[in-house]
C-alpha cells in the first residue's frame, strides 16, 4: 500500500479508502491510486479487510440438489442480488437431506468464514420433524414451513395453484386432474393441497393425484395414463417440465391440445412460451425471491437480529395456447 501511495503521490490512507470503495475520494484521485495499483500488480487483501472489519462479504447458501428448476433459478437470483450488495456466495451442497446433513453444512461453512447463511430446503428432512439450526448464526430459509422459528422466504405455491385450477374450471371444465411432483417435497404438497382444495370448494370430483418427480420423463409416463382416461380434459402440472411429457404424451395418442385436453404448468420456465403449444402457466419471480433473501439477511447481519415469519413472493398466472374450453359432446 505505501508503494502504491509512492506511485500515486497520495497518502496511504487514500488508498485505503480507494480499496475499500469509499466515495469521499475525488475521482481524477481515485483513477490515479488505481493506475498505479494497476501498475505494481498490488490487490487488497480480501482476508485481512475481514479480520479487521469481523466481516467477510460471502453469503453461505445450503440446498440438496441444484437439479431442479426452482433451486438452480433461485441460486441465480440469490447470486445475482448477492454480487449487487458487494457480496460474494458460497455453495454447500448437502447429499442428503437430513438434520446432520444440514448442520455439517454450517460446520463447513463455518470454516469457510461467511456472514450469513440461506438454507434451501425444498424437501421434508428425512430424520426430523422439524428444521433445527445452530443458534445464533444470521439465516434466511427458502421454500419452508419454518416460519414459525426462522425468516422464510417462498413463492406463493399456493395462489399459484389457485389461479392455474379456477382458470380451467371459469374455462368449463367439469374438473382438473393434477400430475404432482415428489411426496417430499414443500410445493408439491401446497400446490397438491390447493388444488384440492379448490375442486372441493367448487363441489367438483376430485380425481386421482398422478405422482410425478419434477421429470418430463415423469410427465410424459403420467400423461400417457391421462390420455387413456376419456372424462379428462383438463390437466394441471406441478412445474413445466412434467407438462412438456404430459404434451407429448398427448400427442402421440391423438388428444389435441387445447381442442381435446388443456394443460396448464407451474414456473414458467424460459422455454414454456416455445412449447407447441405455448405453454399457460404460472410464474414465479425468483428475482423477487433473491432479493428478499439477500435483502432479509443482510438485515440480520447489520442489525443482529432475526425475526421469525414468512415472506410470500407473488406469483402471475400466464394465459397462453394450451388452455380453452372443453371440447362439446
Amino acid at each position: 500500500m505505501a508503494d502504491v501511495a509512492r506511485l500515486a503521490g497520495v497518502s496511504s490512507q487514500t488508498v485505503s479508502r480507494v480499496a475499500n470503495g469509499h466515495t469521499s475520494v475525488v475521482e481524477s484521485t481515485r483513477r490515479q491510486v488505481l493506475n498505479a495499483m494497476q501498475q505494481l500488480g498490488y490487490r487488497p487483501n480480501s482476508a485481512a479487510r475481514a479480520l479487521k472489519r469481523g466481516e467477510f462479504r460471502t453469503i453461505g447458501v445450503i440446498l440438496f440438489t441444484l437439479a431442479t428448476t426452482g433451486n438452480s433459478r433461485t441460486v441465480e437470483a440469490i447470486a445475482a442480488q448477492a454480487a449487487h450488495e458487494g457480496y460474494a456466495i458460497t455453495l454447500i451442497p448437502v447429499a442428503m437431506p437430513t438434520q446432520d446433513g444440514v448442520l455439517g453444512a454450517f460446520t463447513r461453512l463455518g470454516e469457510l468464514a461467511v456472514d450469513g447463511v440461506i438454507v434451501i430446503m425444498e424437501v421434508h428432512l428425512l430424520d426430523a420433524a422439524n428444521l433445527t439450526l445452530p443458534p445464533g448464526v444470521q439465516v434466511v430459509v427458502v421454500d419452508s414451513d419454518a416460519g414459525d422459528r426462522y425468516p422464510v422466504v417462498d413463492t406463493d405455491q399456493t395462489d399459484g395453484a389457485r389461479q392455474a385450477v379456477r382458470h380451467l374450471l371459469d374455462l368449463g371444465h367439469d374438473t382438473v386432474w393434477h400430475v404432482t411432483g415428489p411426496a417430499e417435497s414443500f410445493s408439491s404438497e401446497r400446490r397438491a393441497l390447493a388444488w384440492r382444495t379448490v375442486l372441493q370448494d367448487a363441489g367438483r370430483v376430485v380425481p386421482p393425484v398422478q405422482r410425478g418427480d419434477w421429470s418430463a420423463l415423469s410427465g410424459y409416463e403420467a400423461g400417457l395414463r391421462l390420455a387413456a382416461e376419456p372424462t379428462c380434459t383438463a390437466i394441471f402440472c406441478a412445474n413445466d417440465q412434467m407438462a412438456l411429457g404430459v404434451l407429448r404424451a398427448l400427442h402421440e395418442r391423438g388428444r389435441r391440445v387445447p381442442q381435446d385436453v388443456s394443460v396448464a404448468g407451474f414456473d414458467d420456465i424460459p422455454d414454456a412460451a416455445s412449447y407447441l403449444p405455448p405453454l399457460t402457466t404460472v410464474h414465479q419471480d425468483f428475482a423477487e425471491v433473491g432479493r428478499q433473501c439477500v435483502q432479509g439477511l443482510l438485515d440480520q447481519i447489520r442489525h443482529h437480529t432475526r425475526t421469525p415469519g414468512t415472506v410470500l413472493v407473488p406469483t402471475t398466472l400466464v394465459q397462453r395456447a394450451s388452455t380453452a374450453p372443453p371440447p362439446r359432446h
